[in-house]
């Protein structure tokens, strides 16, 4: 396909604005004048998240563009998703269109497990380095709680030791960044629809993967569930609007991905387009399953939860 690449760069350039300015908050630094040049003056403050995530975010993407373009798949560069003023990371992260069905098995784990394995290669050392400058303070007031996986909880520990009772881990721009990155990975592992992990799943199951994905879509509502029963009867306990609409809220993010994949069922189609006959070779099987461990070891049941 021919190579576009305004609206790209055009996307790129808006996202890279949106991630430092949301840098410049986790820095703990507002605008002091108001209006545009508010915004243009703490930017620069926001590198130390800024540049680690948007290095996670283009490998990523690039991961899956150069797989495509080795396995001459049609593929668009990445279309990054700015996300001003709301959420935590100033992204959505960023999608490649490939209009054409991918007719290998081989080709489509080669494409769809390059963007998180890429990616998570950058994200974990970008994740030592930050944790290394983090504190590990005393829990008071209120806050934001990141997801825990058993990977980020054992790399803590690895690095920081065990963490006091009513203490932990504040992290530092760089640490959040890296963090981010493994939430980004885990979600793109998801093993469901045409998500990275749905391609994957695909290369290594082959049309079983189909009856798999409809038990596993389901599941992300038990785990809003779970949520719920975790979150809502201290709220309820507590009596306030806020409280319970807080809980809600803790809750939420699964629920919002049962959707999205609803979504993407709705535009293409429920089932995972087919390949052409044929077995994905043995390396290649090695990297799926270790791709879903990987999943595994990053799932995180509460991304995001407030206190």
């Amino acid at each position: 396909m021919p190579l576009r690449w305004k609206t790209n760069l055009a996307l790129f350039l808006l996202t890279v604005v949106t991630v430092f300015f949301a840098g410049a908050g986790w820095a703990g630094v507002a605008p002091t004048r108001p209006g545009l040049l508010g915004v243009i003056d703490i930017l620069p403050s926001g590198w130390r998240f800024a540049v680690p995530l948007l290095a996670i975010l283009l490998v990523h993407e690039f991961g899956h563009y150069f797989a495509a373009r080795v396995h001459g798949v049609a593929a668009s560069l990445p279309y990054f998703i700015p996300l001003p003023g709301v959420g935590l990371l100033g992204t959505m992260g960023a999608v490649i269109s490939m209009p054409e069905r991918i007719k290998s098995r081989n080709a489509l784990l080669d494409i769809g497990a390059a963007g998180p394995l890429a990616g998570l290669a950058v994200a974990i050392p970008v994740l030592v380095i930050g944790l290394l400058q983090s504190r590990v303070e005393p829990v008071s007031g209120s806050g934001i709680l990141e997801g825990q996986s058993l990977f980020y909880m054992g790399l803590k520990r690895l690095l920081l030791g065990p963490i006091p009772e009513g203490h932990d881990v504040f992290l530092s721009p760089t640490a959040l960044a890296g963090w981010a990155g493994l939430l980004i990975t885990m979600i793109n592992l998801l093993p469901v629809g045409q998500l990275d992990g749905g391609h994957i799943a695909y290369a290594l199951l082959g049309p079983v993967q189909n009856r798999v994905a409809r038990v596993i879509h389901p599941l992300l509502l038990v785990i809003v569930a779970y949520n719920l029963a975790r979150f809502l009867p201290g709220a309820i306990a507590a009596g306030t609007g806020d409280a319970i609409w807080q809980a809600i809220g803790n809750s939420s993010f699964w629920f919002a991905w049962f959707v999205l994949v609803l979504v993407l069922q709705r535009v293409g189609g429920t089932d995972h387009p087919p390949t052409d006959p044929g077995e994905i070779s043995a390396p290649r099987r090695l990297v799926a399953i270790v791709s879903l461990v990987i999943f595994v070891l990053l799932f995180m049941p509460t991304p995001v939860s407030t206190y």
